[in-house]
């Protein structure tokens, strides 16, 4: 419909600036948003669930790090849905949350070399606890 109005209005979409046209053609509605962060959120809490269910199998500690890391970094993904990505990335490095990104994502790593190069169960379950 605001293409249409533009059109009548003399506005051409070339008339419109590179980033104008960018901006336009991304926009999605709050509803889409909100609906693609639901279902972000609830599939990073059930690979986290489903990671510490299978820490209760032999050798399960690769698949434990491998799955709850998953699952959180998709649940914290979700909210880049809500604020737009580029306005979630420059919130999170801004310098009150910088320390605190650093420290989650150098636990997500570490997680993974605990269980799956180090062989270090405990290790990898510090690092999961620090990623809360």
């Amino acid at each position: 419909m605001e293409k249409l109005q533009r059109v009548l209005r003399g506005q051409d979409d070339e008339e419109q600036g590179l980033t104008a046209q960018v901006l336009d053609a991304s926009t999605v509605s709050f509803n889409t948003r909100l609906k693609w962060f639901a279902i972000c959120f609830l599939s990073g809490i059930f690979f986290s669930i489903l990671g510490t269910g299978l820490l209760r199998l032999s050798g399960g500690i690769k698949l434990f790090a491998v799955f709850y890391t998953f699952g959180n970094i998709v649940a914290l993904a979700s909210t880049y849905f809500l604020m737009g990505p580029v306005k979630q990335l420059k919130k999170i490095f801004e310098t009150t949350r910088l320390l605190a990104t650093i420290i989650m994502h150098l636990c997500f790593v570490l997680t993974l070399c605990a269980a799956l190069w180090w062989q270090k169960k405990g290790l990898a379950v510090l690092f999961c606890i620090l990623q809360v």
